[in-house]
Formats: structure tokens, C-alpha cells, sequence
């Protein structure tokens, strides 16, 4: 991979809009509505969410967003790499600086939602390689059977 750069981003830019349509309709496609806790992008505009955008020369490659949920208590969101992306590393370097960014802020414990779908298998993977555990439901959530809960402290 050339380099790759992560840099902050508004959620309703062109071409991160597009991409987090892409990630809805994916998201829409594994889960039924109840069961879909996917952000808009006005929902990612709130002071409380920072959106982290990963390019290679200048092409948008992946997102995730970083939300406080409570003092020292922060959620993933709306993690997604474009498919022609995908296999190159890099979600792993979107978690990687969302765990730092989470960090600095004073989170100590990361939390995400995630679905049970095969088509979450590769997102699961992932969290479970970088130290998220399996919990239970956090925050507003309440027990769904096509969610996995999960966090990590930091």
C-alpha cells in the first residue's frame, strides 16, 4: 500500500457522504431495520463524533468515527473500508488511530456494535485481534441476537 494517511474529516464531504451511503446500504442489506444502529451523516456531525478518513493519494479509501457516549466511555462507528480497498489493511489502521484518538480523549473503555451476519465475520476478526472482548449490551442498547457487543479498555 502507497501512503496512507489519516486525517479528520466532516462527515458530509462529497465523497465520505458517498462512502458512508455505500456502508448504510451494506449495513441495511445484513440486518432489518430494528436491528440496523447505523449513524447518518447528520447524526456524525454532532460535537460528541469525530470521523477519521483514510486515503491513498488523495482517494478515499475507508471511514470510522470515534463517539463519546459517556466520561471516559466512547463507541465505534460507522467503520467501513470500500470494497476495492478491502484486504489491504486498511480498517486496521482506521481502529488502530480511532483506539489512539479514543485514547487522548480520556476514554479508558471502547465500545462498538457489530452483527452476528457472515458478512460482519471479517469486522469481527478484526476487533477480536485488537483486544475487544465480547460484553453485554452498552449504553442504550438492549439484547439483539443479530448484534454483537463488544469493547476493549485502553
Amino acid at each position: 500500500m502507497d501512503a496512507l494517511t489519516l486525517t479528520f474529516e466532516r462527515p458530509d464531504a462529497a465523497d465520505v457522504a458517498a462512502l458512508l451511503g455505500r456502508h448504510h446500504a451494506l449495513m441495511r442489506e445484513g440486518s432489518p431495520e430494528e436491528s440496523c444502529h447505523v449513524m447518518d451523516v447528520s447524526e456524525l456531525l454532532a460535537p460528541d463524533v469525530t470521523v477519521l478518513a483514510a486515503r491513498e493519494d488523495g482517494a478515499l479509501l475507508g471511514v470510522g468515527a470515534l463517539k463519546i457516549i459517556a466520561p471516559g466511555s466512547g463507541e465505534l462507528k460507522s467503520m467501513h473500508t470500500a470494497q476495492e480497498a478491502r484486504g489491504r489493511g486498511v480498517a486496521r489502521a482506521l481502529l488502530l488511530e480511532l483506539i489512539e484518538m479514543a485514547r487522548r480523549a480520556g476514554v479508558t473503555l471502547l465500545n462498538l456494535e457489530t452483527g452476528t451476519a457472515p458478512l460482519f465475520a471479517p469486522a469481527r476478526a478484526l476487533y477480536t485481534a485488537n483486544g475487544f472482548k465480547e460484553c453485554p449490551p452498552f449504553g442504550t442498547y438492549t439484547f439483539d441476537p443479530l448484534s454483537v457487543f463488544m469493547s476493549r479498555s485502553i
